[in-house]
Order: C-alpha cells, then structure tokens, then sequence
C-alpha cells in the first residue's frame, strides 16, 4: 500500500489563515542544550506557499537557536484541525528597520506540512489571546512590524 504524499508547501487555504493575526507555537532546538524547546509567537504571516516570515527580539534565544541548527516546526491551531510546518529558518535582518523595537526578521522555508490532530477530532474554537498593552499603541506596532516583515 502506498504512503500517503505528504504536503511539502501550504494550501491555499493554510496560506490565507496565516495572513492574520494567529497564535502560533514555534518549536527550535536549543543551541546549548540540543533540547527542543517551544515558544508562542504572533507576528507570523505568510509570503506565498512556500515561505512563512515571523519576527521576535533580536536578543531572543531563538535567533541564538535558529543560527545553531535551522531546523523548526511552526503549530498552528485552525481550520479545524492543528497544522504542523517543517521547515528551516533564516535570519533575513539582524534588526528589522521601521519599527520601533529590535526585531529580527526570520523566514521559513517549508519543507512539510503534516496535519498533527489526532484521529476522530477537530478544533472548534481556536486559540484566542488578548493584548494587555495599550491597544492603540499595539495596534499601531502590528502595522508597523506586519509591512517591515513583509518588505
């Protein structure tokens, strides 16, 4: 019996969730530990089916991670079921220009896309968080950090 093919870009429809605002789980090794580790991003936005681009402090462990092995999966919880994206990463900017912060700007190159729900189930609420910062100011540090990433 043959295995079933396995996806090795985004569908139209993952690609399209991934243009807003989405709680994202971001999993790297640890580059002195060689322990994976996991962290919850949301600056996360999609290029086209193959790349996705995130941003994180540029002081963040997982810059440190990222430049000690590549490798990393992205989670995403939507659609109705839990997406896993393998891929590698690179640092495009140390320090993204545009926003106010010191961000680097990373992209992921997908390798894989499983679809990791288990067997009989399906997500019927998505993650959901709220901003405890102003949200004018947040909302106006998402658009500035959303177009720097995507430059």
């Amino acid at each position: 019996m043959a295995k079933p093919e396995i996806p090795v870009q985004l569908s139209m429809e993952l690609f399209e969730y991934l243009q807003g605002e989405k709680l994202v789980l971001l999993g790297t090794v640890d580059a002195e530990t060689n322990a994976p580790g996991v962290t919850a991003i949301s600056w996360v936005k999609g290029v086209d089916e193959k790349r996705i681009r995130f941003t994180v402090t540029n002081n963040s462990r997982i810059v440190a991670n990222i430049k000690g092995n590549p490798q990393v999966v992205l989670t995403v919880f939507g659609l109705g079921s839990v997406y896993s994206i393998n891929g590698k990463a690179v640092i495009l900017e140390d320090r993204m220009e545009g926003v106010p912060l010191k961000l680097a700007k990373i992209e992921v190159v997908v390798d894989h896309v499983f679809e990791s729900m288990f067997w009989g189930a399906k997500i019927v609420q998505e993650p959901e968080y709220e901003k405890t910062t102003n949200a004018d100011k947040a909302k106006e540090l998402d658009l500035q950090v959303y177009e720097a990433l995507m430059k």
